[in-house]
């Protein structure tokens, strides 16, 4: 199963810059962290819960719910006495979504790779440390990944979240990486050797691989693009388990076809 991602150091860094900043309101940075709680797969959530992935006082957490429920955000099931994500807020990712033409551009090409891979291929964007699917296809011919739009993958261990470090400016990469250091001190050193080794791949081999890297039984390359001039960049990955997908194959025959593909995106 995909590890679970906790942004929260990354949270606190926010919030202790905000302290410094009058235009930034506490409670709606509040409540916009309690429903990003919700991660893909999460069906029901009860204030515990959420209290331990948010990091705020259970108090807080229930005043928070009781006011998002009100509003729609979230929808409370009185049988179990937990909480799931409302129409509200389905209408603003379906509202982002919508605007998201890169989608429709890019997946009939995804669905040619995936098929000739016999694997999955992903479009990805990043939020905080992780990187988020926004569309995937999957081949019809074998097994793949259960991993579906919404799904999260964390930044530093991926070939997607890699391609998207390689693409943005070092300062930018370097303050991610800070963030991801604070998750873990003892695993930094090591991953972030990873990290680097996996981005100097991306000058050389014109991609960034993870093989192994975050589950021991996949094997993935990505590349990443900007899809208009100031936009950020998204990634498109191929992965699946190691079995099916070695890293020869991935890389002799399916780097130079995903390549192709970002320059017809690109071209468009």
């Amino acid at each position: 199963m995909p590890q679970e991602i906790n942004d929260s150091p990354a949270l606190a860094a926010t919030k202790s810059n905000a302290k410094e900043d009058r235009h930034f309101v506490t409670a709606l940075a509040r409540g916009l962290e309690l429903l990003a709680c919700f991660r893909s797969g999460d069906k029901l959530l009860g204030n515990q819960e959420l209290a331990e992935r948010s990091k705020l006082p259970k108090s807080t957490v229930s005043r928070l719910t009781y006011t998002l429920t009100k509003l729609g955000y979230l929808q409370y099931d009185d049988q179990i006495g937990k909480y799931r994500l409302g129409t509200a807020t389905l209408a603003l990712g379906s509202a982002m979504l919508s605007k998201l033409d890169i989608r429709q551009l890019a997946r009939p090409m995804m669905l040619e790779l995936a098929e000739f891979s016999h694997a999955m291929v992903s479009l990805g964007m990043r939020d905080r440390l992780s990187m988020i699917y926004v569309e995937n296809c999957r081949s019809h011919a074998a097994l793949t990944l259960s991993l579906d739009v919404g799904a999260r993958i964390p930044i530093a261990t991926t070939a997607m979240g890699r391609a998207y470090l390689a693409e943005i400016s070092s300062s930018e990469r370097n303050d991610i990486l800070e963030r991801v250091r604070e998750l873990d001190e003892h695993a930094w050193p090591k991953l972030r050797d990873k990290v680097m080794r996996s981005i100097d791949e991306y000058q050389t081999l014109g991609c960034c691989t993870s093989f192994g890297d975050w589950q021991s039984d996949v094997n993935a390359i990505a590349i990443a693009f900007r899809p208009g001039e100031n936009a950020a960049p998204l990634s498109i990955n191929c992965g699946g388990p190691a079995f099916n997908l070695s890293p020869e194959f991935l890389l002799n025959e399916v780097k130079p076809r995903l390549a192709d593909l970002i320059d017809r995106l690109r071209a468009r």
